[in-house]
């Protein structure tokens, strides 16, 4: 294929399906040739089969300063991510952390953390019913629920919290003017660098306290906690968001859940898989790869498509259908491998949580403005809405 003929990753959503992935995807091949925004030409994977394999295989590197190059070995590709910014680093470095994190997700703090949840949601749903209908669901509860999870999370002090979650949530709104989200990073980079020594002199039983027992240093644990309030945060909020925009417009579903908030895992799964709201990721082959019968190259990139991937037809049946009662086995909402969303079992709890809570709250719960009017954050890297007008009856 003529380079000049090579497209860029689609990116247009299907007039009138604010859910559905963007149109070309579907008629691509599952492992086909892509040209970069910077204009480098690598590879896009859309199978389901093809993605996890992708995200599975140890060949293909997660780290940044590698992707986009055509050969590996260009003078600065090998520049370290700062210490404690995992996400950004293969084995053996992202082993040892992963490892020191993964002990602190036990089953006894998410416990804890899903009794913070249930209370958490019951004020916010509280304080919207005193705001009265109509409201916005992103600021009256999709970002603050998450935002104070964090802060539970982190063992923020409760004094602390209003304007440590401000200034967390400017990072990640739209209009935020630059200077603006400039202060904001300084001031969260800051809130974060004082809280680890306060940790150190006074452990309490929050994540950060539970990793001053290991050989991080301060320096690390000030990323790690800025890792996990970028991965929690926005995320979840734009799920709790744009999960309750796709049951509001599917009325048999929200029925389902309404009448059996016992189903939450099982909707929640389903809406993971339907909504799929990381749009991508990107990995670098370390050396010649073949996949799929053909070569990615050493120093090649490729980027997997999530929402192509959970509408697969080859695995979902009847992919563009939300059905709560699905069974979701191997959808890659949190990803795959071993850089599989950290956090994700947290991430369950809040919307397994916060959506059967809702609806049944306001069982009159609508859209307060029809469907089309609805800005979808299409140019950000996290899909979702920037608002949700919703009302109810009194």
């Amino acid at each position: 294929m003529a380079h000049d003929t090579i497209p860029s990753l689609p990116t247009e959503r299907p007039a009138g399906r604010p859910f559905d992935p963007p149109a070309g995807l579907a008629e691509l091949a599952p492992l086909s040739r892509l040209r970069y925004p910077d204009g480098h030409i690598g590879w896009l994977a859309t199978s389901h089969a093809l993605v996890r394999a992708v995200l599975a295989d140890p060949r293909f590197s997660v780290r940044p300063e590698i992707k986009h190059l055509p050969i590996p070995g260009v003078p600065g590709s090998d520049r370290p991510a700062p210490p404690g910014i995992f996400t950004a680093m293969d084995a053996p470095e992202h082993t040892r952390y992963r490892r020191l994190l993964t002990g602190q997700f036990t089953v006894r703090r998410m416990r804890q953390l899903a009794e913070h949840i249930q209370a958490i949601t019951t004020e916010h749903l509280d304080a919207m019913a005193r705001h009265g209908s109509p409201a916005d669901l992103v600021a009256e509860l999709a970002q603050p629920i998450p935002a104070q999870v964090i802060c539970e999370l982190l063992g923020v002090p409760y004094a602390d919290r209003a304007r440590f979650q401000a200034d967390a949530l400017k990072l990640f709104r739209l209009g935020t003017a630059q200077e603006e989200m400039i202060a904001a990073y300084t001031a969260v980079q800051g809130f974060i660098a004082e809280l680890v020594p306060a940790k150190r002199a006074k452990p309490d039983d929050d994540l950060l306290s539970g990793l001053m027992a290991t050989d991080l240093t301060d320096e690390e644990l000030v990323n790690i906690g800025f890792v996990l309030l970028g991965a929690g945060l926005d995320t979840t909020a734009n799920m709790l968001a744009l999960g309750t925009y796709a049951l509001l417009t599917h009325p048999d579903q929200l029925a389902l859940l309404r009448s059996d908030p016992g189903m939450a895992d099982h909707a929640v799964e389903e809406l993971l898989r339907y909504l799929s709201v990381i749009p991508m990721t990107v990995r670098t082959a370390l050396e010649d790869v073949e996949l799929d019968g053909q070569t990615i190259k050493a120093g090649e990139s490729i980027t997997v498509s999530v929402p192509a991937a959970n509408r697969d037809p080859a695995h979902f049946a009847d992919p563009d259908t939300l059905d709560l009662l699905r069974a979701t086995g191997g959808h890659v909402a949190f990803g795959h491998g071993v850089h599989q969303c950290l956090g994700q079992q947290l991430a369950r709890v809040e919307l397994q949580v916060a959506l059967p809570a809702l609806v049944t709250r306001f069982p009159t719960l609508r859209l307060a403005v029809p469907p089309q009017d609805i800005a979808m954050r299409t140019d950000m890297i996290i899909y979702g809405v920037h608002a949700l007008p919703v009302a109810w009856e009194v």
